[in-house]
């Protein structure tokens, strides 16, 4: 499990879209940039105006298009439920749709509500939802591969497992940070200084770099190059320093 933040800095962490979480983490993880778990593959945020969402990922695998998971175990639907009461939110429902191509949705109306009573805000499906509107209603965010119209013969087939969606694998209890640029999964040693690391990279660029990008109205370009490179030997020196005092 990773670090638990508390819900101050949940709240904190879902000021900033995923990329500026990313220029934080690429700060303080043992990983090069390229090896962060991230999304690979496209993702659709049906819910943009929603903004971030930020929790802890509880896993689900389903496979609509088989009718027999149903009656190979009928009590599947509550056994998920105590699942996802057992465990503090916020959370994330990562779903594992075994289809191809998706023909049924895990998600609508009805299953959103159950969840987001649950303590989830969210979910990451690498298969498709229904219900737009209703799950919007219900306040409970979704990225997911595309839309459909039926929900075939969707249960949950198994849960609390590792899962690999868009080309990346998810954990149960990772750390997501999830927006309409996609997701990005923390390993727990990333977790301890993440929000840290974000808002000073945040406040960098300001200082640094955006304050003479957006106030250059009449500089002369030449000038402009010259001080920028000096801004830039600026901020990769107050990141140094910052860095090495956090760690």
């Amino acid at each position: 499990m990773a670090k638990k933040l508390s819900y101050a800095e949940i709240l904190k962490l879902k000021r900033f879209n995923s990329p500026t979480v990313y220029n934080g983490w690429e700060q303080i993880t043992r990983l090069d940039r390229n090896e962060g778990r991230f999304n690979r593959e496209p993702t659709h945020d049906y819910m943009p105006a929603m903004g971030v969402m930020v929790g802890y990922a509880v896993t689900v695998v389903c496979e609509p298009s088989k009718k027999e998971h149903k009656a190979n175990n009928p009590d599947a639907q509550r056994q998920y439920m105590e699942y996802l009461a057992s465990i503090p939110g916020p959370k994330i429902a990562v779903v594992k749709d075994l289809d191809s191509p998706h023909i049924g949705s895990f998600w609508g109306e009805i299953n959103a509500n159950l969840h987001k009573t649950l303590g989830c805000v969210g979910t990451i499906t690498d298969g498709c939802i229904r219900d737009v509107d209703e799950m919007t209603n219900a306040g409970f965010k979704a990225l997911a591969r595309h839309l459909c119209v039926g929900h075939a013969y969707s249960t949950p087939v198994r849960w609390g497992c590792e899962l690999e969606v868009y080309g990346t694998t998810v954990k149960p209890g990772d750390l997501i940070h999830a927006d309409k640029h996609g997701f990005m999964c923390f390993d727990p040693e990333d977790c301890d200084y993440l929000l840290e690391a974000t808002q000073f990279m945040d406040e960098n660029e300001c200082n640094n770099l955006l304050s003479l990008s957006r106030n250059a109205q009449g500089m002369p370009l030449d000038k402009f190059v010259e001080e920028y490179n000096q801004r830039i030997k600026a901020f990769q020196k107050d990141a140094k320093d910052f860095f090495a005092k956090l760690k």
